[in-house]
């Protein structure tokens, strides 16, 4: 069965309730979309999580930059994902290792192999191909 994303409610409860968010494939270049759309995230008052390997101990929005998602030390409400789709199963094997609640695929990026291992594992809360910048601004409506 083709994956689905949930209804809009989920989507926005789940917005309404993170706190924390871990951000895959952030880059430290300004001009770049994972680094805008960050921006705006810790703009809405998330705490966000940096997770790039290349980075790792820089500093990226002035947050500590973590090499993988099992190192960041606090509880991750979203993991918001900016690496291409052939990347989501790896990062779907790393989001099973952690506690996280909510894995997030940005905009054009989504993965069947990535959602079936999530739902295996029973992990349901799975966006894809959905901006959070634009979720947020959704709420920012209501």
């Amino acid at each position: 069965m083709a994956f689905k994303n949930p209804d809009e409610q989920t989507i926005q409860n789940y917005l309404k309730t993170a706190k924390n968010v871990a951000v895959v494939g952030l880059s430290d270049n300004s001009e770049r979309t994972s680094y805008q759309v960050t921006e705006v995230v810790q703009n809405h008052g998330y705490h966000i999580f940096p997770v790039n390997p290349k980075l790792a101990g820089k500093e990226i929005l002035g947050q500590k930059v973590y090499a993988r998602l099992q190192d960041i030390p606090e509880p991750i409400d979203i993991v918001d994902i900016f690496r291409r789709s052939e990347f989501l199963p790896e990062v779907a094997d790393e989001f099973l290792e952690t506690n996280a609640k909510v894995f997030w695929a940005q905009l054009g990026l989504e993965s069947e192999e990535a959602a079936k291992k999530l739902q295996e594992a029973g992990r349901n809360d799975i966006v894809m191909n959905r901006c959070i910048k634009i979720e947020l601004g959704k709420l920012d409506q209501k």
